[in-house]
């Protein structure tokens, strides 16, 4: 068969059988184990040498021009360790939406500090639940992401790259969130646990509709029902006092236990994502 595939190679110079007496799929057959056996691999070498003579010179003659530039070429300096091990947590589509919720947490920060007539409501308290939502969007979306097809077929692709990647994102918005928590007096407690359930939440959901529209859908929610009603009245929603607090870890648990449940969700391209 390794002989008759070299003389087919011959004629067609693509190996697709022409010429000889290999049907396509043996044609094919004969290529996947060629790609796995070097032992095959040398007698195909071989047979090439004596069954095809004008691909052996064909060969030898590209060779011959190859091998002195190749030579003269520098080689291309290793990547930092640093920068490999960072692309694993992050994709530079993320980096406009963290930069936009580091500028949101200020402004919010600036508006409280100077008292702009929102009565006993912290625009950092209101803004901190969802401002990490959008950094998990960009992190997994393929209108943002234009390497999104090739990261989504790699084999550590899937829930494992989202979580790194949304971990990412916590580990830049949420010292900031600390930040602007401690220079209005907003204590963590407060808005931390709401925090992981809504990015928990968008996770599950994004399971079934995509991450980004269910980060989308979340944020719309949360400005209609929660910062919209807090900003006209005057007064924090009682969601996001003291009593709240075991209902948003109620959310987290259930965010995280779907997530956990479906972890094949997230390796499978879709349209919507």
């Amino acid at each position: 068969m390794i002989g008759a595939y070299a003389r087919g190679g011959t004629g067609t110079g693509t190996g697709t059988g022409t010429g000889t007496d290999l049907a396509a799929d043996e044609v094919w057959a004969v290529e996947a184990h060629l790609e796995a056996c070097p032992v095959c691999r040398e007698r195909l070498a071989t047979a090439v040498g004596t069954e095809a003579p004008a691909v052996a010179a064909l060969v030898e003659d590209v060779w011959a021009g190859l091998e002195p530039r190749l030579a003269r070429d520098v080689p291309t300096p290793p990547r930092r360790r640093w920068s490999a091990g960072l692309s694993g947590w992050l994709t530079p589509a993320m980096v406009p939406w963290l930069v936009m919720a580091v500028g949101v947490t200020l402004t919010a920060l600036l508006l409280d500090v100077a008292g702009r007539g929102f009565g006993d409501v912290s625009l950092v308290l209101l803004f901190a639940p969802v401002l990490p939502v959008g950094g998990v969007a960009a992190a997994w979306s393929r209108g943002l992401d234009p390497a999104y097809e090739l990261t989504a077929a790699a084999p550590r692709a899937g829930l494992e790259l989202v979580l790194r990647r949304t971990t990412s994102v916590l580990a830049v918005v949420v010292p900031v969130l600390l930040l602007g928590g401690w220079a209005t007096g907003v204590t963590a407690a407060q808005w931390l646990l709401p925090c992981l359930a809504f990015t928990s939440t968008t996770l599950a959901l994004g399971g079934l509709v995509g991450v980004p529209r269910a980060a989308a859908a979340l944020a719309v929610l949360w400005a209609a029902v929660i910062v919209v009603p807090s900003v006209a009245l005057g007064r924090t929603a009682v969601v996001l006092h003291s009593a709240g607090l075991p209902v948003w870890a109620l959310v987290l648990a259930l965010g995280t236990g779907v997530v956990i449940a479906r972890p094949g969700a997230y390796s499978v391209l879709r349209n919507p994502r």
